[in-house]
């Protein structure tokens, strides 16, 4: 979505009751920002290596790419190193 001119409200990207929208191609569901940030967060604690930490890495690969689509790597960078990654991975793959 691409609005010149004028604000954008939550309403304008995803109007009430709708559970997804379609960006690039790409359907998102709503809570993907806040899924991918929440696991984001808990890689920090997670141990390398060990399961939890495989699951958040999965998590977040599967998120990257719908938010690549909605233009949010554009505008934000990661600064954790593993995530930084991952986001290259998703990018590159689009």
């Amino acid at each position: 979505m691409e609005v010149v001119g004028r604000s954008v409200s939550p309403e304008d990207v995803l109007p009430d009751g709708a559970e997804t929208a379609s960006f690039d191609g790409c359907e998102i569901r709503k809570g993907t920002v806040a899924a991918f940030v929440a696991n984001a967060r808990a890689l920090d604690d997670a141990e390398p290596g060990s399961e939890v930490h495989r699951e958040l890495i999965a998590a977040l690969t599967s998120l990257a790419p719908q938010l690549a689509a909605i233009g949010l790597f554009e505008v934000f960078e990661p600064r954790n190193p593993q995530i930084a990654q991952v986001v290259e991975a998703a990018i590159h793959a689009r």
